[in-house]
């Protein structure tokens, strides 16, 4: 029924054909998927069943007629035979079902009798009946196809394409699109479909041409989509915000212990600092972060009874290198002894873990040493 013999085609303007000796044979009643990511060649496949483009070189043949020497006068009336069904539906907007559908048998010159017949026929078959009165804006996405579709199936023809219909459509609706081309294909009709929709292909199991760059890859009479990893991933970008905020509460907690007590033990501090280091100049995951912020807290947590620093020798918390604040606010040595000011102590949970204060973080310094400036421009996630 469809014969494609070492097809190549190429475009004007274009260095890589898009189709490269693809050959392969559609019998009468099959169903096919044509799959591949976006350029593959599928689209060009389909054109050139209809003969709205020759191949470079090769044959294309379609219900035993050899399309190249098809002349242009004899196109229309080939392809009576073909229904057409596309993405964007296509429809009239100025005509209601009944007239969409219709439209396609007054152009080949039906008589008004059999147009009257066929419509409601049709209609009934893609589950439209009852609504040939109305407009197409009047209809859901899924019903507009289905008569997209009736138009299609109107003069009953004996093969099917249809590219990408389910492209514009949501998953619930794609399945019942599916399920009617389904039984449009059990009633003797072979449908030619190109498609991304790896669910459909893998959950049909019908046969499967696979293109990549205008090559054929594979031909599978019970296959699957294959290979996906041409499908673009809409996984989000990790968030680090959390695992910088875990980085602050562990410096918070030792900046608490130096003005609660005036002593540290060097290393936790070195680790906290560390740990907030990581977080904000460096491409660690959120895991990885979060990991490394816990650690930190551990120490500090783990400290040994306190060792003071000597005074002649303060070790300040220093920004990390890659943070650039405009204008640092001056920092008090954390091992210096509190202002004379005496403030409240801080509000302690059930655990005896020092509640987070946010006017102490301000003045405490610990936001600009992060290059957490007020002026807003270095951010580190969306709870900065």
């Amino acid at each position: 029924m469809i014969r494609f013999e070492n097809v190549t085609k190429r475009y004007r303007g274009t260095s890589r054909p898009a189709l490269n000796d693809v050959g392969f044979e559609v019998q009468r009643g099959e169903f096919v998927f044509l799959v591949g990511a976006s350029g593959s060649g599928k689209s060009s496949c389909l054109r050139m069943i209809l003969r709205e483009e020759r191949p470079s070189d090769g044959r294309v043949v379609v219900l035993g007629r050899d399309l190249r020497t098809l002349s242009n006068r004899k196109v229309p009336y080939f392809r009576r035979h073909i229904g057409a069904v596309f993405q964007d539906f296509r429809l009239l907007p100025s005509k209601t079902v009944f007239q969409n559908v219709a439209f396609t048998l007054q152009v080949i010159g039906s008589s008004s009798a059999f147009i009257k017949q066929a419509v409601p026929e049709v209609l009934a078959l893609v589950g439209l009946e009852g609504k040939g009165k109305r407009f197409p804006h009047e209809l859901s996405g899924g019903e507009q196809q289905r008569v997209a579709i009736a138009r299609a199936l109107a003069n009953r023809p004996q093969v099917l394409l249809a590219d990408e219909p389910t492209g514009n459509l949501d998953p619930g609706t794609s399945v019942d699109i599916m399920q009617l081309l389904a039984r449009i294909n059990a009633n003797g009709t072979t449908v030619v479909m190109a498609t991304h929709e790896a669910g459909f292909v893998d959950q049909m199991q019908r046969r499967v041409i696979e293109l990549r760059d205008g090559v054929m890859l594979r031909d599978e009479r019970h296959g699957g989509y294959g290979d996906t990893s041409s499908i673009p991933s809409l996984a989000p970008e990790p968030e680090r915000g959390a695992a910088a905020i875990a980085a602050l509460t562990a410096v918070l907690e030792v900046q608490r212990e130096v003005n609660a007590v005036g002593a540290v033990e060097p290393q936790a501090m070195d680790a906290a600092v560390e740990a907030v280091e990581e977080v904000v100049s460096s491409s660690l995951s959120e895991a990885e972060a979060t990991d490394a912020a816990a650690k930190a807290a551990a120490l500090a947590a783990a400290r040994q009874p306190a060792i003071t620093r000597p005074a002649a020798e303060p070790r300040p918390i220093t920004r990390p290198a890659a943070i650039v604040s405009p204008a640092p606010a001056p920092v008090q040595d954390p091992l210096e002894a509190p202002p004379v000011e005496k403030k409240p102590e801080p509000a302690t949970s059930t655990q005896g873990i020092p509640v987070i204060d946010i006017p102490d973080v301000a003045e405490l310094g610990v936001a600009d040493r992060l290059g957490l400036g007020a002026d807003g421009e270095d951010e580190v996630g969306p709870t900065s």
